[in-house]
This record gives C-alpha cells, sequence and structure tokens, in this order.
C-alpha cells in the first residue's frame, strides 16, 4: 500500500505518540525530567528490543566471520588515555556571560547568545567523558569514565576472542551496549542523548583488504534499513570531508535518514586502519600482531567499523512508518512498521466483552502468544480498538465474534496496512498468521 504521506513527518508528531501510546517517557518526569534522557516504555522496550534483534541477527547470526562480545561499561582508565579520549574527544564549548547557558561553538555564529542576547566568551575545549571514582576515595587516582563509545572493549579483547574462536582474518566482533557522552546540545528527542545505545561491529581484515571491506559494509548497512522497512528515498550515504573525520579514521561515510529536522547520521562506517590495536599495544606492553599463517609474517590488522545508535534507529524506523489515511470523519493513523520490529506482531481482539466470546477469545490468544509477540485487547468498541492497534503499528489482528462460538469456529484476520480481512479456522490460525506477516515482510522491505 502506497502511503498517503511523503513528506517526513513532524518531530513533535513523533513524540507526541511516542509519550500516549507508551512507546518512550521523559526520564525523572515527575520531578520536571532529566535534560535529554528517556525511559522507554511497555511499547517502546519491546520495540528497541527488536530493533537490536534485527541487528544481531543480520550481523552475527546469518554470517559465519562475526562473532558477539558484551564488554563492561568500566574500563580501566588507561583504556582511554590509549584510545585517544581523554586527550581528544572533546568539543568547543562557549559560554553567555548573562544567562550561562551554553552551546557547541560550532553550532551558533558570531558572539551573541541566540537564547538571551548576552555575550558568548572564548571557546574552551569541553571533555564529553562522564567522570566518575571507583573505591572510597575520590581522588584522581581512584577516577574513571563511563565509556563513550562500546568499541574499545572490541579491541581489548581482540586477542581474547581470536585465541578462544580460533578466527583467521577476515573476522568481525559485534557488540550492543549503552554509552555515555556528557553532550554539550543533545536534542531532537531520542536522536541525541546523553545516554544512549550503540550497536557496533569491528571487523578486523588484511590492510590491503580494508578498502574493499570498507565499501561491503557501507552496502551491508544501506542494505539493513531497507530490509526492514526504511524507504530507499529517505536514505543517503554521505562521505566524511578531511577535516570531519574522526582521529583515528582513515576513511569514513554516514548512512542517513531524511528527518523533518534535515538529513542526519544513522550510522557511522569508519576505515580506523591500525590506530587502536597499535595504541593498545603500545600503552599496554601486549603484542597484538597478528600471524597470518599463509604470509608467514605478523602484522596488526586493519579495522573497518559499522556503529549504529538503537535509539535513533528507532525513532527513524517510527518517523518513516508514520501515516495518516484520510476518512469521512477522521484521519487513520497507524505505523506501517515492519513485522520484525513492530513492538506488537498480533493483537487478539473479542468482538464484545460479552461472557460468550471472553472464553474463547482467551483460548485463541493461548494459541498465539508461544509465537508471537502478542496483545488480547477487550476495552472499547472493535472499531477503537482497531485504530489504537494501527497506531502503534500492529502488523495484524484477530477478531473472535459470535460466528465464532456458534458456528464455525473461524476467526477473522485484518491487516493493518491494507484493512483487508479474511476468515481462517482456529485450528490453522498460527499457520495463516504466519503467512500474513511474510506477505507484510515483502511488502515492507519492496
Amino acid at each position: 500500500m502506497p502511503r498517503a504521506l511523503t513528506k517526513p513527518v513532524e518531530l513533535e508528531t513523533i513524540v507526541s505518540l511516542a509519550k500516549r501510546r507508551g512507546f518512550v517517557f521523559q526520564s525523572s518526569e515527575i520531578y520536571g525530567g532529566l535534560g535529554s534522557v528517556w525511559d522507554y516504555g511497555p511499547l517502546g522496550v519491546e520495540m528497541k528490543r527488536n530493533v537490536k534483534d534485527a541487528w544481531w541477527r543480520a550481523m552475527v547470526r546469518e554470517r559465519d566471520d562475526i562473532v558477539g562480545l558484551d564488554a563492561a561499561i568500566l574500563m580501566d582508565p588507561r583504556v582511554w588515555v590509549a584510545s585517544g579520549h581523554v586527550a581528544g574527544f572533546t568539543d568547543p564549548l562557549v559560554e553567555c556571560d548573562k544567562c550561562h547557558r551554553r552551546y557547541r561553538a560550532d553550532h551558533v555564529h558570531g558572539k551573541v547568545c541566540p537564547e538571551c542576547g548576552g555575550t558568548l566568551g572564548e571557546p574552551r575545549q569541553f571533555n564529553l567523558m562522564f567522570k566518575t571514582f571507583m573505591g572510597p576515595v575520590e581522588d584522581d587516582a581512584a577516577r574513571i569514565y563511563l565509556r563513550p563509545e562500546t568499541a574499545q572493549g572490541i579491541f581489548v579483547n581482540y586477542e581474547n576472542v581470536q585465541g578462544t574462536t580460533r578466527r583467521k582474518l577476515p573476522f568481525g566482533i559485534a557488540q550492543i551496549g549503552k554509552s555515555f557522552r556528557n553532550e554539550i546540545t543533545p536534542g531532537n528527542f531520542i536522536f541525541r542523548t546523553r545516554e544512549f545505545e550503540q550497536m557496533e561491529m569491528e571487523y578486523f581484515c588484511q590492510p590491503d583488504q580494508a578498502d574493499t571491506w570498507f565499501e561491503h559494509w557501507i552496502d551491508f548497512s544501506l542494505g539493513f534499513f531497507k530490509r526492514f522497512g526504511i524507504r530507499a528515498d529517505n536514505l543517503r550515504t554521505r562521505v566524511h570531508a578531511d577535516n570531519e573525520r574522526p582521529h583515528y579514521a582513515r576513511a569514513a561515510a554516514d548512512v542517513e535518514y531524511r528527518f523533518s529536522f534535515g538529513w542526519s547520521e544513522l550510522e557511522t562506517i569508519n576505515n580506523r586502519t591500525d590506530y587502536d590495536l597499535a595504541n593498545h599495544s603500545k600503552h599496554s606492553g601486549k603484542d597484538l600482531q597478528y600471524f597470518d599463517e599463509e604470509k608467514k609474517e605478523k602484522y596488526l590488522p586493519y579495522v573497518i567499523e559499522p556503529a549504529m545508535g538503537a535509539d535513533r534507529t528507532m525513532l527513524a524506523m517510527l518517523a518513516d512508518a508514520y501515516d495518516e489515511e484520510p476518512g469521512e470523519k477522521e484521519s487513520r493513523v497507524l505505523l506501517r512498521l515492519h513485522p520484525d520490529i513492530a513492538p506488537i506482531a498480533v493483537a487478539i481482539l473479542p468482538l464484545s466483552r460479552n461472557d460468550r466470546l471472553l472464553p474463547t477469545a482467551r483460548r485463541v490468544h493461548e494459541l498465539v502468544r508461544p509465537n508471537f509477540n502478542s496483545q488480547f485487547d477487550d476495552t472499547q468498541s472493535i472499531g477503537r480498538r482497531y485504530r489504537r492497534q494501527d497506531e502503534i503499528g500492529t502488523p495484524l489482528c484477530v477478531t473472535v465474534d459470535f460466528d465464532t462460538v456458534e458456528k464455525d469456529q473461524a476467526v477473522t484476520i485484518r491487516d493493518r496496512d491494507t484493512m483487508e480481512q479474511v476468515r481462517v479456522p482456529i485450528e490453522g490460525l498460527v499457520a495463516a498468521l504466519r503467512d500474513r506477516l511474510d506477505e507484510i515482510r515483502r511488502r515492507s522491505a519492496s
């Protein structure tokens, strides 16, 4: 089904839906909220888990050359010295002498505060890492950091993973986990936050093959977003100019999405060369060279890194799926989410709360629940329940009516996108739902 909306949906619309339907809440809201920190509600936690599971399946379980890791958030502070984060992970900060608001220097023009008209001071470097202390004494010797990226946990475990799995180049190590950055100017809902979740993979390869793998992972990343329902015309790749690449990258490219606030990065693919392994070898004293049995030589592998934000990917999927279809009385709001991303795959809806219907409806739900993430909904009219399920992106609704109980032991499956309905026997329901969801998957990825 073609979408009615052709231009990017306004961010305020997504924020309103997310709060109203239980996707995302402001953190500590009853105390006024904590700036740019968000909590995922009952639907949001399911959707975000589905995003991560989809990435893990595509990145690790469907490939033979990538394994997984779950490294600790807290690391020896020398890791961040070796990686360059202590010295170089900074943004230029300016502060207003009147209202004392702070801004990234590259986000404002001139010396006038955009908030109050005061004078902005000279730029000074601001390290983005959150600091804390380990142990009972709060001094410099006890200072550690909340990790600003998950990648370093992979690099310091490179030798452990390569040795225990007996992997030969090329191979990758994937990880999903929380990272923390003390952003000066976070914003745009869950797009840029101070606490966020990353999906990163470090692909270790021969240096002379790095350029080829760099192109491979750009193509793979674009394919992932399209596979799970994001329209191709809302995606693009942008190669970094020399003056904007990270300090560790020889080449970098972003996969960007066309939000209402402009084209913005969902994922970065970096050619990190041997920067990280070389620095960790130097600072730790551990030789991290790889012995190439075919070439009979030792060298440090190059690394290609696709790094994706789980939170901003979820935001892009919400924005891309949002649609409004005009109706006689009111528009139908729906999320055309890919079935593997939607928080609820199947909703079971008794036609009414009649005592003759509820036992059968419950039995149908018990049949469906082990096979799909499902929801039982019997509050309000059936029309309102259909609209509610459309708005949260549920691909299929199953209605139990009086004919189910009194005549045919069959139920009606309703398609979210087409609103087509088909009657199927209860005994064949699970197979019918699988077929219907496969059909929606094909539509979502086309």
